[in-house]
């Protein structure tokens, strides 16, 4: 009995590498699963656009089939939604489809003045949204007001109400000052509706900043809003391209607001893609596939350029030390 005993037993020095190992073996599998899941939540996100994409490629036929293999590509929807192509032209290359869907109209596929369209609206708005929303932000960050609670709580409250529920006034005002159908008309509306965020986004990453900064700059010399220019700025820079990141996709997506504010003269994509669908020939798939991808490039580099302080700008204000 006491051989065997002796033969079973262990010492701590093999007790702590046998904890180890099961230690290593469960940080291992927490790994996996951990990349597991995480895989299949961007294959969740990521599939939408995936499909988006490759159905613009796709021939009609193909646009029904399988989601995940391509049997075929073609440019045919590319090059009316880009390149101009007659809509007449490019349907009847494509056999079947104005028998089985497609064929609504003889309106224009061709995307790119859309684009042009979202883009200076989207730009403008944004530019001006950051211009008026920085020092405002700042203001509020810096300056102790009477009732400066009750003023971020009004600029706040701003957003409580859909923009689609104040469609009617604005449409009326433009009316009356003829601002429908234009340029500055679009981008004062996109601004007032992006206003709000950028101006609470951005006073949060004021916040972060310390005060300090701003005391020490000014008893070196400079005024406040050198003090404002030149140094705090430059801390706030990433929360400011994540602000203007955010605010260029709001004004690139919407689309009830300038549905209601415009006619034919200005159309953004958003806008101009709600015309592929029609009660006589229902959905043109493969042309609306060919815009909405389209449509995603120009935010894209936009983003490319920004990622620099993005990912800083999206996190800079969410812990406080």
């Amino acid at each position: 009995m006491a051989t065997l005993t002796s033969s079973t037993s262990t010492t701590p020095a093999q007790d702590w590498l046998t904890a180890q190992r099961a230690h290593h073996r469960n940080q291992w599998i927490g790994k996996l699963l951990l990349t597991v899941v995480t895989g299949f939540i961007v294959l969740l996100f990521f599939f939408p656009v995936y499909f988006w994409i490759t159905a613009s490629v796709k021939p009609f036929w193909a646009i029904y089939g399988s989601p995940i293999f391509i049997p075929e590509t073609t440019g045919t929807w590319w090059s009316v939604v880009i390149g101009g192509r007659n809509y007449a032209e490019v349907m009847r290359e494509m056999q079947g489809a104005v028998n089985a869907n497609g064929g609504g109209g003889t309106i224009g596929y061709y995307s790119v003045p859309f684009l042009v369209d979202s883009l200076i609206i989207g730009l403008g708005s944004t530019w001006i949204v950051i211009l008026v929303a920085t020092p405002t932000a700042y203001a509020l960050s810096r300056f102790m007001m009477r009732s400066k609670q009750n003023i971020v709580f009004f600029i706040l409250s701003t957003r409580f109400m859909p923009a689609v529920t104040a469609i009617l006034p604005i449409y009326l005002i433009y009316q009356q000052l003829r601002w429908i159908d234009t340029y500055h008309g679009l981008i004062l509306a996109h601004t007032m509706i992006n206003l709000p965020i950028a101006i609470l986004l951005l006073k949060s990453f004021f916040d972060d900043v310390p005060q300090e900064l701003d005391d020490a700059a000014m008893v070196d010399g400079c005024t406040r809003f050198g003090a404002f220019w030149r140094i705090v700025i430059r801390y706030v820079a990433p929360g400011i391209a994540a602000a203007a990141v955010l605010c260029l996709i709001f004004s690139w997506n919407e689309f009830l607001l300038t549905l209601y504010l415009t006619r034919s003269e200005i159309r953004t994509i958003p806008v101009a893609m709600s015309t592929y669908d029609s009660s006589s020939g229902g959905t043109e798939w493969g042309f609306l596939a060919a815009a909405g991808s389209a449509a995603m490039i120009p935010v894209f580099i936009f983003i490319l350029f920004a990622q620099r302080h993005l990912i800083r700008g999206l996190t800079m204000g969410a812990v406080k030390s």
